[in-house]
């Protein structure tokens, strides 16, 4: 049998750890979840809608996302005052020892929550690989899934778009 591939099928898997945009369908409802804090508070999905929310699924253990941090942290203190909210969400694999050190070393702004058995990573989409970072509407609609560190100017953009 002679299977031939298409050179940007074999490309596909490839672009994916350099941050491509994967897009969401617009009426993709954010999963009711709730959010355990790392100062011991609980969260609820339902307690954001009204903000425009970015979801950041994380590890301290990843290259990229220890990277992507900063740009984490400024799109934060930029959006914040109008109605945005960050959840960066440390993977079921992270001691939370580590990530408490991380968050208070770095002086995270955002709120962290711990992913204890994977429910959340599972809940949003079966996110297995980090960064993946969702940006949520007023609405509670999911609308863009980046998996990689996003381009900061694109992003930004978006948010302009969505807090406007």
């Amino acid at each position: 049998m002679n299977i031939r591939l298409r050179p940007w099928l074999l490309a596909a898997p490839l672009l994916a750890p350099l941050g491509t945009l994967w897009g969401c369908s617009s009426a993709e409802r954010a999963p009711t979840s709730t959010f355990h804090l790392l100062d011991g508070r609980t969260l609820t999905s339902t307690e954001l809608q009204g903000k425009v929310l970015l979801v950041n699924f994380w590890a301290t253990t990843c290259a990229t996302c220890v990277k992507e941090m900063p740009l984490l942290v400024q799109t934060h203190q930029r959006f914040a005052a109008r109605g945005f909210e960050t959840v960066a969400v440390a993977m079921s694999y992270d001691p939370p020892q580590w990530v408490a050190n991380f968050t208070r070393t770095r002086q995270l702004p955002f709120l962290v929550a711990l992913d204890k058995d994977g429910t959340l990573a599972r809940d949003w989409g079966d996110v297995k690989l980090t960064p993946t970072t969702y940006i949520v509407d007023r609405q509670g609609r999911i609308v863009k899934r980046y998996v990689g560190e996003p381009e900061p100017a694109a992003l930004h953009q978006l948010l302009e778009q969505l807090l406007t």
